[in-house]
C-alpha cells in the first residue's frame, strides 16, 4: 500500500484506523464497554495482523449511540438492539424515498 492509498482511506467511514485504546478514548469509555459491544454483536472490529481491534469511524458513532442509551440507564443489550433498529428503519426510509423519487420521476404529478 502506497501513502497516497493510506491518505485516500482517511476519509472512508468503514476504513478501521482506530484502535482500541483510541476508540475509547474517543467516546470517553472503557476498553470495556467496547468489548461488551462487541460481545452483544453491535459492531464487529476488524482485526490487525496482530491480533488487535481495529475500529471505523461508522463503528465509533453506532458505538457512540450506544453509549448514550446505556448513559441513560438502558441495559447494554437492550442499548445495543435499540441501535440495530435505529439502524434498519433508517435504511428502510432511505430505501423508501428512493423509490418514492424514482416513482415520481417516472410519472411526475399534473398539474390539474
Amino acid at each position: 500500500m502506497t501513502a497516497d492509498d493510506t491518505f485516500g482511506r482517511l476519509d472512508d467511514d468503514d476504513y478501521p484506523a482506530y484502535t482500541m485504546g483510541r476508540a475509547a478514548e474517543m467516546l470517553g469509555t472503557t476498553q470495556g464497554f467496547l468489548r461488551a459491544i462487541g460481545e452483544a454483536r453491535l459492531i464487529t472490529p476488524l482485526r490487525s495482523e496482530g491480533g488487535h481491534r481495529r475500529y471505523s469511524r461508522y463503528q465509533l458513532r453506532i458505538a457512540a449511540r450506544a453509549r448514550e442509551l446505556v448513559d441513560q440507564g438502558t441495559a447494554i443489550e437492550a442499548a445495543c438492539r435499540i441501535v440495530v433498529l435505529e439502524d434498519q428503519l433508517e435504511e428502510a426510509q432511505r430505501i423508501n424515498a428512493e423509490y418514492r423519487n424514482a416513482a415520481e420521476s417516472q410519472n411526475p404529478p399534473t398539474a390539474g
